[in-house]
């Protein structure tokens, strides 16, 4: 396999230096993250080394579905465990691009309703909007709060 990326060298040195100061939750977290990265890389027919975007890519992805379990956890009245995947999450966070503010995601969205021209077509120009938006805030905002904010200006 070719060389590790630089956040997957940074996750194994992370690991090694949990392991070393006994803490379990940062440990077994980082571990969860290697995990799925070997498992991505060893999907489909042919194993493949990932690149730094792809190991981004899994790290949000272990991120989201901390905050959907601490979600779950919470509306079964399981406070417990939801601080448990609470904590998860802010581990995983570390190694994310800091969020996008709301001030911030509405000037991008503005800025390519503007360069798309969706503005004139209104609700149809959602796709044309989220084509340009999403690569933008790829783990730094929510997909959901994205699709949000460009329905909320387009419908304006």
């Amino acid at each position: 396999m070719a060389t590790d990326t630089e956040l997957l060298t940074r996750l194994r040195a992370d690991l090694t230096t949990a392991l070393k100061a006994r803490d379990q939750l940062r440990a077994n977290t980082i571990r969860g993250v290697l995990t799925a990265v070997s498992r991505a890389e060893t999907a489909g027919s042919q194993a493949t080394s990932l690149t730094d975007d792809q190991v981004r890519d899994v790290v949000i992805s272990e991120a989201k579905k901390r905050r959907e379990s601490a979600q779950a956890y919470r509306d079964a009245d399981r406070p417990e465990l939801a601080d448990k995947e609470d904590a998860e999450g802010e581990i995983l966070a570390e190694y994310l691009p800091s969020a996008l503010t709301a001030a911030e995601l509405s000037t991008i969205v503005a800025e390519a309703i503007t360069s798309t021209g969706a503005a004139e077509l209104g609700m149809r120009g959602m796709g044309k909007v989220m084509g340009v938006v999403t690569p933008q805030t790829k783990g730094r905002a929510d997909g959901k709060a994205v699709a949000d904010e460009v329905k909320r200006q387009l419908s304006a």
